[in-house]
């Protein structure tokens, strides 16, 4: 699932950011093994200090997340997860209010900085939501 700021800006955020924040139920899943064979990639189990992490020559703009701050299971929010196209695929991305509470857990300097930007995206979202179903539900 797309997670972080690459999900927000899938959901229209004004947001920049230098990856792509993914996050696996199954690390070990031979699914993702292949697809990582695939790109030139390999997977780095964590050692020490250091947490599971990607390498190779297309593993650049990816980073893995193991847990989402201030979210529940990843299977919990897999239900909650929208389906965007991408080109021609159909990638499963954390809704914005979901990304909003992970940045607000996580109060790092980096992550309380853009959620203004994250909470005005979400207000406007919502309105323009709320503003087609006024609209469908008067020309029914």
């Amino acid at each position: 699932m797309v997670v972080g700021l690459s999900a927000a800006a899938l959901q229209g955020a004004p947001v920049v950011t230098e990856d792509v924040d993914l996050w696996f139920d199954n690390l070990s899943d031979p699914k993702l093994m292949q697809a990582l064979v695939k790109v030139g990639a390999a997977y780095i189990p964590p050692f020490g200090y250091n947490p599971p992490m990607l390498g190779g020559a297309g593993s650049e703009p990816f980073d893995i997340a193991i847990r989402m701050n201030g979210l529940g299971e990843f299977a919990e929010e897999w239900k909650r997860a929208l389906k965007i196209k991408v080109g021609r695929l159909w990638l499963k991305v954390l809704p914005l209010e979901r990304i909003l509470a992970s940045k607000q857990a996580a109060n790092r300097p980096k992550d309380l900085r853009v959620i203004p930007v994250l909470q005005n995206t979400l207000r406007t979202l919502q309105m323009k939501a709320k503003h087609r179903a006024k609209k469908s539900s008067a020309t029914k």
